[in-house]
């Protein structure tokens, strides 16, 4: 599963390298392949192929005919685009999900469990500061309670 957190710089194609402490978590049922969609909040989502599908299962359960559960099916997959490692380790990000990140020459990676998520790392900092919760509260309130070292 993918953890942690990357600062790395976009090439002038649009290129991103993907971190080996990331790469190492991909099966090989995805074949080199991760499927890019926008993210709740102001990111990027990257799913291997593989952990891709098993998310389009939990769409498929999703009832067309339901106003909410359509709009969440349509607004994942309308913005779904894949694309394969090349030789060096790089994914093309899409020019529409890039600007909507607000990704230009700096991208923060962030492993999520079954994906990774990139931001731009001030629009990351902007979420990091704007929750109106202390994280401690957070997670009691979520997690219901416990020791929790952060």
């Amino acid at each position: 599963m993918f953890k942690g957190n990357f600062t790395f710089s976009i090439d002038s194609k649009g290129r991103l390298s993907i971190p080996a402490k990331l790469r190492k978590y991909v099966n090989p049922e995805a074949n080199n392949t991760f499927v890019f969609t926008k993210g709740i909040e102001k990111c990027i989502y990257v799913y291997p192929l593989d952990e891709w599908h098993i998310f389009e299962e939990t769409l498929k359960k999703l009832n067309p005919n339901k106003r909410e559960e359509a709009f969440i099916r349509r607004r994942f997959l309308m913005f779904a685009s894949d694309d394969t490692l090349d030789t060096q380790n790089r994914l093309i990000i899409p020019k529409d999900l890039a600007a909507y990140a607000g990704i230009e020459k700096e991208v923060f990676i962030l492993g999520d469990l079954e994906k990774f998520e990139l931001w731009n790392p001030s629009e990351y900092e902007k979420y990091l500061n704007n929750n109106d919760m202390p994280f401690e509260d957070v997670v009691e309130k979520v997690l219901g309670g416990g020791d929790y070292d952060t």
